[in-house]
């Protein structure tokens, strides 16, 4: 939708789905406000779908304004079924920057309903343009006390895992407290949203709260649960992910290799890789520059038996610069350069430019499995 900041804007699928919703429900409320608007209250109602993500817009770009403040790479904005998400790339290298740049959101949403209750005062109150001011105000309000609850992956569950991570020192602690908060506050929305609902609390009246009405704030409640619930996981995974970064080192990862000339046929080839003891095959000219990778894939669907006639040139990719990997690489840095060029294999070289090995993007892959199962 737009490039602002220069971080792209995306619409979900699922918005269309929620802007219908939200339309029907909001042109319901609009029958009995406004009865003599007839059908134009389902054009009102889409207005303020559209307007109320305009907002939940400028709420992310709090985020992406502080991120980018920070020099955090954002990779873009998505507006979704339940709000919007900035995905931002990298973590906050302090508690006090993790909190900012968790706060900025429900604050910039707070100011919006205190614009919007501003706009309302001079215009008359039965009036669309007083209705819809009045909605605006209400949602925004909602967002941002919602955002506020201590639990991840709300922006007040970032803000708690900012206290803690403060207090001890330990970002990993600071997510697991504000995660499995987080899984209370889902079970607690599952639970208590329709009982609020039933008894009236939320304004409403409780014996107007059956049938349909009833299923569909279970059916709500449900989803919100489920958001809270598989959000806080994500975020232990992530967590764990990063703790454990530091340990991929394309160094360690990285297959001894042997190097062949173009026409070496691949049986032979296969014999200098045995009895150097290397895993991998790198294909250099006649001044030992390399020129290409045999893929291990095309070594597999060659038959035992024709080995012998295939040359090694026929089952290699050629080397572009992306694939050429340094030794020292570690952690994110190494993920950021496999993200640039997507490959099988990638030429480890140490700084000299002389030939380490080759690193298999499904070595780094399994790393990454046996890291994740270990614990914390």
């Amino acid at each position: 939708m737009g490039r602002p900041f220069g971080v792209p804007v995306y619409v979900a699928p699922s918005w269309f789905l929620v802007a219908a919703l939200i339309t029907w429900v909001f042109g319901g409320q609009l029958e009995r406000v406004l009865p003599d608007l007839g059908a134009a209250r389902y054009l009102v109602s889409l207005f303020f779908a559209v307007a109320f993500y305009a907002s939940v817009l400028i709420h992310e770009l709090a985020h992406t304004v502080a991120a980018l403040r920070f020099k955090l790479p954002v990779r873009r904005i998505q507006l979704q079924f339940f709000g919007g998400v900035s995905e931002i790339e990298k973590e906050a290298e302090t508690p006090g920057r993790e909190f900012v740049l968790a706060f900025v959101g429900p604050l910039l949403s707070l100011v919006l309903a205190g614009l919007f209750y501003l706009a309302m005062q001079p215009v008359e109150p039965g009036t669309v343009p007083g209705v819809l001011l009045a909605g605006l105000m209400v949602s925004n309000l909602i967002v941002a006390i919602f955002n506020l609850l201590p639990g991840l992956p709300l922006d007040g569950g970032r803000m708690l895992r900012a206290v803690v991570w403060k207090l001890t020192g330990k970002p990993m602690s600071g997510t697991v407290a504000a995660a499995w908060v987080g899984r209370a506050l889902a079970v607690t929305v599952l639970i208590g949203l329709p009982l609020l609902t039933q008894s009236g609390a939320l304004g409403s009246h409780a014996e107007d709260s059956v049938g349909l009405d009833t299923v569909t704030d279970a059916l709500l409640a449900a989803i919100l649960a489920a958001i809270i619930w598989t959000g806080a996981g994500n975020s232990l995974r992530m967590a764990r992910l990063r703790e454990h970064l530091p340990e991929l080192r394309a160094r360690n990862l990285t297959r001894r290799a042997v190097p062949v000339e173009t026409d070496t046929p691949l049986s032979e080839a296969l014999r200098r890789a045995n009895d150097a003891g290397a895993r991998a095959l790198v294909v250099v000219d006649a001044h030992g520059e390399p020129l290409s990778l045999v893929r291990e894939a095309a070594i597999v669907g060659v038959p035992e038996h024709r080995r012998p006639w295939v040359a090694v040139s026929g089952l290699a990719q050629d080397l572009t610069d992306g694939m050429r990997v340094s030794a020292e690489l570690a952690g994110e840095d190494l993920l950021d350069v496999l993200r640039a060029t997507p490959a099988t294999e990638y030429l480890v070289v140490e700084e000299t430019g002389e030939i380490y090995g080759v690193l298999s993007a499904a070595d780094v892959e399994r790393a990454f499995v046996r890291a994740m199962a270990r614990p914390s």
